[in-house]
């Protein structure tokens, strides 16, 4: 005697209609759905296959170029920008209080920020990573027609610390190049550390033994440059205005420039 709901004729499967089914058989059959990050380093430890650099581990991904941004003044490595295809991310993790997160504060200081521009237009959508900011710089093009820079801003609160992503290129404007961009900044792993910070101060940044330091002049503000992005202001807060604390917001336009891994130093 054959026991149980779905019963097998010979090596045939009865499936029964969907009315007729269990939900609980249902559950028993969907994939676990994989987590979606970004994640603490408490909830994947394991470095293989990412680029170790301190209070971040960046995922190694085919074809993607990593620059770290150098502060001019104090020589220090304030962030990261990774260049997938026409797209740019630039990331940096902060101390965050123990009793919540600050995307919310710190998303309203970005919406303030860009409005004092005149023409910018700035405003919220839901994505991927919850509410998102997204802003539009008017900028004239290379030939001098009047175009766009936009940036998508994207924050995720951890357990003591928050991550910030600045997307520019293709994946800030164009709805088939958010994928890939989104997957990386998705697979990101920060490490807290022990040490003690304030809120919104930057947590340390290392380089890996084989990136070049280089020297950029004159290219600040170019499309899918990193220099003058994330430069901290007060206590490590990452506001959007002012050349030594603005995430470049990139021209759509242009076409990013081909440099391998290396160190921009921040003007």
């Amino acid at each position: 005697m054959i026991f149980g709901r779905n019963r097998n004729v010979k090596t045939e499967t009865v499936v029964l209609p969907e009315e007729l089914q269990d939900p609980r058989d249902q559950l028993a059959t969907e994939p676990e759905a994989e987590a979606s990050g970004p994640f603490d380093i408490a909830d994947r430890p394991d470095a293989d296959g990412y680029l170790d650099l301190g209070s971040l581990r960046i995922p190694v991904v085919k074809d993607m170029k990593v620059r770290l941004d150098l502060e001019d003044t104090t020589k220090r490595l304030i962030g990261v920008t990774l260049q997938l295809g026409q797209s740019s991310l630039q990331v940096q993790a902060f101390a965050a209080p123990r009793a919540g997160g600050i995307w919310d504060e710190i998303r309203a200081e970005i919406l303030e920020s860009v409005t004092v521009t005149e023409g910018a237009q700035v405003g919220e959508q839901e994505g991927q990573f919850g509410t998102e900011v997204v802003a539009r710089i008017p900028a004239k093009m290379p030939d001098g027609s009047p175009g766009w820079r936009v940036a998508r801003f994207v924050g995720v609160d951890g357990p003591r610390w928050f991550l910030r992503g600045v997307i520019g290129g293709e994946a800030a404007f164009k709805a088939e190049a958010v994928g890939p961009v989104n997957e990386l900044f998705s697979r990101i792993v920060v490490r807290r550390g022990d040490d003690p910070h304030p809120p919104r101060e930057l947590l340390p940044l290392t380089p890996p033994e084989n990136m070049r330091p280089v020297r950029q002049p004159g290219q600040a503000g170019q499309a899918g440059e990193s220099a003058e992005t994330g430069s901290s202001g007060p206590a490590g807060s990452p506001q959007p205005t002012g050349r030594s604390e603005a995430p470049t917001i990139v021209d759509p336009r242009q076409r990013p420039p081909e440099r391998g891994p290396e160190v921009t130093e921040v003007r």
